[in-house]
């Protein structure tokens, strides 16, 4: 049922002009879901739940990506998403030992109805969001659709990156399934706290690791980190292999982590790449949500009846064989999808400063204008002021004109999203080196 909602959530995002009603509406399903758990546990119900529940998170996930890329657009996005993945997983630590410790104190029930109350804050927080930043976000193109379904669906690139996803997907999704049934066999007193540390260590270094992920997106690229990702799960299937030790287990499980953090921060931004432009980026998610859900579909099933006819060491060869063909389709085929700008912005303090520096006319700037030493410049609907020098109470005219030629820099570099506190470190740089002494 995920897997068949998974194109026509992304293509639904698109389409409505509220991407913060459709999530609303998604957690909203999600809580009806939870609470018909909880009240009316019969099978039609049940069934009638896990629908909703499906359908709602084919949902959710595209449009929190939708808001990210409106409130912050392509040039912040890799970060946001890397601070994104961060919460993503620390909430999904918390909330499961929330409700472990409800079910085990009070009831298996408890747990639905406390799944239902933890709607009310994700609601409140959406509630927080800027309207006029997501509706009609600036210097982005996810306000309108303007390419065709078809020729979305037809891109080179969108596919073969869908493809790469299907084969990391079929090779990581049965990999701790089946060492989890190994580990219950090998120690079964302690199975379940070896499992739970299984998931709880990649958890946790997706907390630490998704938001550098996020900033060095930019400056290394996709396919780097990528190939990494593909690395690091091919080198995972292999030691699960060869390692017998459960401690040793619980170790290997970094990897699993440091693909999660990849990948998290890498799906979202290599797609906001490719449809860059179109109006279709949440149906670009859809086609690769697909991708996953067949592979992971695909993935439990290949790797039991490995396991089943062969053992498990050719169980997590094959696996890790697979994810070596994704690695291949990385490098071979999938090209890199940063855009130029990019480069641009990553050039940073040099860039700033050196521009700065060659508009500057120091002796026009020696004729004092009697204006104040504070500079207003607007970024994103945002004024921020900039004190362009210490300890001077007034700047020349041509200074303060060539000082805003300089911030235009500034803006082209970092034009939309969170202005970050480095810019100003840049600008004050890049002023130092005028090396101006004003004019008593």
């Amino acid at each position: 049922m995920a897997l068949a909602c998974q194109m026509p959530g992304g293509a639904l995002v698109d389409a409505m002009r509220s991407a913060r009603l459709v999530a609303v509406l998604a957690v909203a399903a999600i809580c009806l879901s939870a609470l018909a758990l909880a009240i009316w546990p019969t099978f039609l119900v049940v069934m009638a739940a896990r629908v909703l529940h499906a359908g709602a998170s084919c949902v959710l996930g595209p449009v929190i990506a939708a808001i990210s890329l409106g409130l912050v657009g392509h040039a912040a996005l890799g970060t946001r998403l890397g601070r994104n993945a961060r919460f993503a997983s620390i909430g999904n630590g918390l909330a499961a030992a929330a409700m472990g410790a409800a079910g085990y104190l009070v009831s298996n029930q408890a747990v639905f109805f406390l799944t239902a109350a933890l709607a009310a804050p994700a609601i409140l927080a959406l509630a927080r969001i800027r309207m006029g930043d997501v509706e009609r976000p600036r210097h982005t193109d996810v306000g309108a659709a303007t390419t065709s379904v078809r020729k979305v669906l037809s891109d080179r690139r969108l596919l073969v990156f869908a493809g790469c996803i299907l084969l990391f997907q079929l090779a990581n999704a049965a990999m701790l399934p089946l060492m989890g049934g190994i580990l219950t066999l090998r120690s079964s007193q302690w199975a379940s706290t070896l499992i739970g540390a299984c998931i709880v260590v990649p958890q946790l270094v997706v907390a630490g690791f998704a938001p550098w992920v996020g900033r060095v997106a930019d400056s290394w690229g996709r396919r780097p980190l990528l190939l990494f990702c593909f690395l690091a799960l091919a080198l995972r299937g292999v030691l699960f292999a060869f390692v017998a030790d459960p401690y040793l287990i619980v170790v290997v499980q970094i990897l699993d982590g440091v693909c999660a953090a990849v990948l998290g921060v890498a799906l979202p931004l290599v797609v906001a790449d490719i449809t860059r432009g179109t109006g279709r980026f949440n149906l670009g998610l859809g086609i690769v949500g697909s991708a996953v859900g067949i592979g992971a579909a695909l993935s439990t099933t290949l790797a039991g009846y490995a396991i089943d006819h062969f053992g498990s060491s050719v169980a997590f060869f094959s696996l890790a064989s697979i994810a070596a063909c994704g690695l291949a389709l990385v490098w071979l085929l999938l090209p890199e999808t940063r855009p130029d700008a990019g480069a641009l912005a990553s050039r940073g303090l040099n860039f700033v400063a050196s521009h700065a520096e060659a508009c500057i006319d120091r002796k026009s700037a020696m004729r004092s204008s009697g204006r104040p030493t504070v500079i207003p410049v607007n970024f994103s609907g945002r004024t921020v002021k900039f004190l362009t020098m210490i300890a001077v109470e007034r700047v020349p005219a041509e200074l303060r004109r060539r000082f805003s030629r300089s911030m235009a820099f500034v803006s082209c570099t970092q034009p939309t999203g969170e202005f970050r506190p480095k810019w100003k470190r840049l600008v004050a740089t890049a002023i130092a080196r005028l090396r101006f002494s004003p004019a008593t």
